[in-house]
Order: C-alpha cells, then structure tokens, then sequence
C-alpha cells in the first residue's frame, strides 16, 4: 500500500522501531492480518469475531488527564478528570516507546475525526494488534488516497494492550492506563484490549478543542427528517438513544458522536459501535444486518467453534458485547455525515420512579437545567430484594467525556438553541403506572406517536399544562395517544404515593444541581423543579 504510506513517518514523530509497519491498511488486508495473527476468526457470515478479555468495557477509573500549565484552568479536574503529573507522564511515554520499539510488527492508521472538514481533526492511531486498527479505521473518518498525500496527525494515539504500567513509576492506579496529554497531543492506552477506549479517547479531544471554536460537541444521536429537518438526541445507556434515532422514514447522521456548528449537525464519526447482547432481526432489523457482513467487528459475542454460528443471547462472554460497523452498512445513512442544524433536540430519559411524563416541551432555561443534570434512573442490580429505583445523573449525557467544566457546554448549547430557535423536548422511555415493580414500561407505540408529532411539528399546536413539580409544559391531548398516559400522576393507583415519589425525585434534582449553580444564570437557576 505503498501510496498510502505518507511523507510524515513515525521517525518525523521521534518514534523509533525496528517493526514492520503496515500503513492504513483496508478492510480486507486488516481482517486477513487478523486471522492469520490468531487475533478473531470469521462467523458463519462473514464478520471478525474478537474477544476482549477481562477489560469488556470502559476503565474509567484508569483514565488521567496530565495536570500542567495547559490544562490546569481548563479542565473540569475531580473524580471524573483524574491529573496525572507531567514527570509520571514523561516516564509513562518513555516506556511506551521502548515498548513500540520491541514490537515486531505495527498497524497505522491516519484518520479524521470530525466529518466537517473546517471543524476535523487529524488522528494517527498506532496498534499493535491488527484487530483494533480495524476497528478505530471503521469508527473515525476515512480519508480518501488524495487526502493521505502529506497528512501531518494534528493527535497521536499509542494503543499497546500487552503494555503493563507501574503505579509507583507512572503515577496510575493499575496494571491499565489511558493517559491524555492535551500539550504533547498524545494520547497512551496500554493494559486493555477493549477498543472503545481509543473511540472515546477521540470523543474527549474533541470535546475539549471544538468549544473554542464555539462548535457543540454533543454525546447524541442524529437523523434528518423528509424536510431537512434535523433532530439530536440525547440519552444515556438504556433510554432509546439509538433505537429511536434509528428510524427508516429518516436519514441517520449518526448514533453517538456530534458536533454543532454555524452550518451543521456534523458526524464525528464514520462507523456505529452498538451493543450486540439479545440483538434480533425482529427489534433491531438495520442493526442485525450488520452481523452478518465481512468488515463488522463483533467483541465478546458468542460463537459455536464448529458451525461459526453466533448466539447473541449468551452473554458469559460479557454483557457488554458489541459490534462496530462502517455507518454505510445502515440502508438510510447520510452520504456526507452532516445535515442541517438541528429544528428539534429531544432528551431520552428512562425514569424508573415512573414520575416523568411521556413528553414535555423545555424553554432553553430549562433544555439547559437538564442538559446540566443528564438525568435518568436505572433499575436496581441484580441484588435480591433490591426493587428501589437508582437515580443516575451525568452532566451533559456524558461526564466521563467531557475534559472542560459542564457550564462551557450548558452556555454554548443554551445560546445554540436561541439562536436556532430549536424546539426542546423531554422523553421519558421509562416507566408509567408507578416505579419500576409496579408500574409498567411506557408503550413504544405511545413514545413514536409523540416523537413524530414533536418531530413533524404538530405537537406543537396542543393545549399543554404546566407540570406542578418540574414546570416544564406537558400535552393534554395528542391524537392517537391514550390522554390518561400524559398525566403521570392520574396513572398512579395511589395518587399520594405518586406526590411522595415525585418529592423524592425533585429532591435528587436539586441536591444533585447544587454543583452547577454558580455557574450559571438565573435564569437557569429558576428552572429548577420545585420542592413541595
């Protein structure tokens, strides 16, 4: 491949290595080199299966942020953005390069993250595993030929999982390290093969550079309407973020990463990373199509050694099993990446105390209150006799992602929708008729009904009441929608019961603000739910 082997080399960087380095390799080639290193085997239908080993998910304990004249006023520090001292980071780096400098072979890829060009970054990723070089050339941007001539990596990332870090020696907390070092652009995995750590490692660089440009990085799902109209929607793990962008009648931006700009919903990447665990082509059509394609890369799913058949639903692998495919294996998928800026911003919440309505409309005060609280309750674990509700809160829908104070994203997001005049919605996916173990999960049918008419702009033109405990305007009468289900409290058998929850729930809203309150207006302040 030697037309995609660029003028600006490794040595050009100051790494040093004897191995043989495959540059930007395709599908195809990283797949076989896959194989023949004993990395995955094909399923039945084509695609890569992999396995991940202990680590099948995010070490967000493990993850540090170097603490230097850069970052020191920047960076949100706490428990989320954990520092790293520049001396433990210099050791760390030295070894890291000792490390490469041993390897035999390597896999580079140069890539853009960002599908906006004025607004993309250029990433070099470098692997020792072919595997995961597959998987980070199917989720960034893919640069055509032309695009590689003279590519210059504004941001390295070196991901080494058979690297061990020393606590004592590189100031960590295990035997695994992700460290980010914003001055030296340089980013270090070792200790872990789960992939999702360089994805999200691009996500953090871009959340901490676009909001100087006055672009929104957003942790969203995104689609286009027949009209051009584009909606973003929010949600953690569990609300319906992907199931409800993924809409056949709409064009698919993307399902996780994204900026706003002046002139765009821009994808940050070109790939989708989606769960894969009870995955049917029943519920998930689009998605299960992908399991079945040579170029999609399966982690932790389950496959028969004899017949490469695969059992989405054995989850002793992990629970966290997933699959990554290039975002033009989804039939109805934006060409460009982009569409138009944004006409609706939905919030998906799944509210296991069943307090929440099925919709509400948000002023931009308000967008900006929950956008800052990023709320949604997960039902209890697996413990016996745990049936209470577990209120979740992660500011702006993705604290772990998110270098800078939450208030620079809550501004830039409240003064983006003024400007656009953009019509802010709350959706609860989760429970209606009481909490979770008595009440029942909000009907699928119901929720689309309200998308679309907040969508197509109908709803709109309802009469709305105002939600005695949040504030925020709720339907009274949607066509097709039982009038009962808009009321949460009138589903309720015990209406005191209900107003007992909903204390409670405003009560976490609010302990959990507190942070943020002096940082923003009073205008937001005021939006707060209030305590009976």
């Amino acid at each position: 491949m030697g037309d995609r082997t660029p003028s600006f080399g490794l040595d050009a960087q100051g790494i040093r290595t004897g191995a043989t380095v495959h540059w930007n390799l395709g599908t195809a080639p990283l797949v076989e080199q896959a194989v023949l290193r004993g990395e995955g085997q094909l399923a039945k239908d084509g695609p890569l299966v992999v396995k991940t080993g202990k680590h099948t998910g995010r070490s967000a304990n493990d993850k540090f942020i170097v603490r230097d004249a850069e970052t020191e006023s920047t960076v949100w520090w706490g428990k989320t953005n954990k520092g790293m001292s520049p001396e433990h980071f210099a050791a760390l780096k030295a070894d890291f390069l000792t490390a490469l400098g041993s390897r035999d072979t390597l896999f580079v890829q140069d890539l853009f993250g960002g599908s906006q060009p004025e607004h993309r970054v250029n990433v070099r990723v470098i692997n020792e595993l072919a595997w995961h070089n597959l998987f980070i050339r199917t989720l960034l941007v893919r640069p055509t030929a032309d695009d590689l001539t003279g590519f210059t990596p504004d941001y390295t990332i070196i991901d080494l999982p058979s690297f061990q870090a020393d606590p004592a020696r590189h100031g960590c907390r295990s035997e695994t390290v992700i460290a980010v070092n914003f001055t030296e652009k340089l980013i270090l995995i070792g200790g872990t093969k789960y992939a999702g750590e360089m994805k999200k490692s691009v996500f953090g660089i871009l959340n901490y550079l676009l909001p100087a440009d006055g672009v929104m990085p957003m942790h969203c799902s995104a689609n286009i309407g027949a009209n051009g109209d584009t909606a973003i929607f929010f949600g953690l793990s569990g609300t319906g973020k992907t199931t409800l962008s993924a809409d056949a009648s709409r064009t698919l931006i993307g399902d996780d990463e994204h900026g706003w700009s002046d002139t765009a919903v821009f994808n940050f990447e070109g790939g989708c990373y989606a769960k894969m665990i009870n995955l049917s082509p029943e519920a998930e059509p689009e998605i299960f199509a992908t399991s079945k394609r040579f170029g999609t890369v399966l982690e932790n799913v389950v496959m028969d050694p004899e017949t490469r058949e695969l059992d989405f639903n054995d989850n002793s692998l992990a629970e966290n099993s997933r699959g990554s495919y290039p975002i033009d294996f989804i039939p109805n998928a934006s060409e460009k990446n982009l569409g138009p800026v944004p006409k609706n911003m939905i919030f998906l919440t799944a509210d296991a105390y069943g307090v929440l309505p099925p919709i509400a409309k948000l002023t931009p005060d308000q967008a900006m209150y929950h956008f800052l609280s990023g709320y949604t309750a997960r039902v209890a674990g697996t413990e016996i006799g745990v049936t209470e509700p577990d209120a979740t809160f992660s500011t702006c829908f993705g604290a772990p992602f998110m270098p800078r104070h939450p208030s620079v994203y809550g501004n830039l997001l409240k003064s983006r929708i003024a400007k656009g005049g953009v019509d802010c919605w709350l959706v609860n996916t989760g429970w209606t008729g009481g909490s979770y173990g008595v009440g029942h999960r909000m009907p699928i049918k119901a929720t689309r009904a309200l998308l679309n008419a907040a969508l197509d702009g109908s709803l709109n033109d309802a009469e709305f009441r105002t939600d005695p405990n949040f504030g925020f305007q709720v339907p009274v009468a949607v066509p097709g929608v039982d009038s009962k289900i808009l009321d949460p409290r009138s589903t309720w058998p015990d209406p005191a019961a209900y107003d007992a929850t909903a204390r409670k729930l405003v009560g976490q809203f609010i302990e959990n603000f507190a942070q943020f309150e002096d940082a923003v207006d009073e205008g937001v302040r005021q939006a707060a739910p209030k305590a009976a």
